[in-house]
């Protein structure tokens, strides 16, 4: 089943595109039909890769290799700079370790005025959503249930997920009703 979430900050992404506009978005999960229809709006060209899917997550933190593992998972075509990346909720599952390799394999495709979008937490005790998410419009997203909470849940507290996720900084956030923040990020220099 799926249901709707109204965003006050999704929508900050699309505020200076036009429909005639190139984009290259990064969109991390799997691809949902709400996602691929909203973006055939806009003269787009979509990357999908759902990490939970990829990575052994459990295996993550510390690991010798980590920083080659999201190297590996992270090769598009030469030349592609991502101008929008939808996150959704990855930063909860991939500890301190994962999340500062992910960031630096990341920061090749971003340019100066790339801009991103996911979800943190408030409180550490927030409990895992277990949640997919596609967007259905510029303020909406569609949110259906992933069934079982990916394993690896390690939600990271704001002001650490900062100076983790160098490549980005945190634009606007925004305390949602059941403890969860919601992040407007733009690439970092």
């Amino acid at each position: 089943m799926t249901a709707t979430q109204q965003s006050r900050l999704l929508g900050s992404l699309f505020s200076h595109v036009d429909e005639e506009q190139r984009l290259t978005v990064l969109h991390i999960g799997p691809a949902l039909p709400e996602t691929v229809e909203f973006f055939s709006r806009y003269r787009s060209k979509l990357y999908f890769l759902d990490l939970f899917e990829e990575l052994p997550f459990k295996e993550l933190e510390g690991g010798p290799d980590l920083g080659q593992q999201f190297a590996e998972l992270l090769q598009f075509p030469d030349a592609t700079a991502f101008d929008i990346c939808l996150f959704w909720d990855l930063f909860n599952y991939l500890g301190h370790d994962a999340l500062a390799a992910f960031s630096r394999a990341l920061r090749p495709y971003l340019h100066q005025d790339s801009l991103g979008h996911g979800f943190g937490v408030h409180n550490l005790r927030t409990p895992p959503g277990g949640q997919l998410y596609a967007i259905s419009d510029r303020d909406t997203l569609a949110v259906r249930s992933r069934g079982e909470p990916p394993p690896g849940y390690a939600p990271i507290a704001q002001g650490q997920l900062k100076d983790l996720l160098s490549c980005f900084r945190v634009e606007r956030s925004m305390l949602l009703s059941d403890s969860r923040l919601e992040l407007l990020l733009h690439a970092s220099r």
